[in-house]
């Protein structure tokens, strides 16, 4: 297995709805633990499979001690204040901005054998549920900015080295 490569705002797999897995095969117990390797360097609070160019609904975690990973994830629930929380993403390297999400976070999915499994939290861990849910629906935090900010970020990633031309 391996750290996977990132894949940067402007590669449409990135805006592209992910496909559900419905193998549970050796393939996606490779993935989830690419997964899970790619999400263990320090700094790094979840990853997608999208982030690594494979279009299936799959995401890890690595919250505060907590490392774990969700197969065909929906959100069951989003509750509390909604406030702007900063917020960056791998996908999109260097850039911050206040994001508006829920206080709490449940997400209900499947594991390898395709028994159930729920991960909730506050905090970073239900920024980090809503983030990496929304990467499987083919979004990035940026499309959740208001709109002036929105139009900060976009600015931003225009003129960053790496953005692709």
């Amino acid at each position: 297995m391996a750290i996977r490569e990132i894949r940067l705002f402007g590669d449409p797999v990135l805006k592209t709805i992910s496909d559900p897995i419905t193998r549970f095969d050796a393939k996606d117990a490779a993935l989830v633990q690419d997964l899970l390797e790619t999400t263990a360097v320090p700094g790094r609070a979840g990853v997608a499979a999208p982030q690594i160019g494979v279009n299936l609904r799959a995401f890890s975690y690595h919250v505060d001690g907590v490392i774990g990973y969700v197969i065909n994830p929906e959100i069951a629930e989003l509750s509390g204040a909604v406030s702007l929380l900063t917020e960056g993403c791998l996908s999109v390297p260097g850039l911050w901005h206040p994001t508006p999400r829920y206080a709490f976070a449940r997400v209900v999915g499947v594991d390898l054998q395709g028994d159930p499994i729920e991960v909730s939290g506050t905090g970073l861990m239900a920024q980090a549920l809503q983030h990496e849910c929304d990467h499987l629906d083919g979004l990035v935090y940026l499309d959740r900015l208001v709109p002036e900010q929105r139009k900060l970020a976009m600015k931003e990633l225009r003129d960053s080295e790496w953005f692709l031309r």
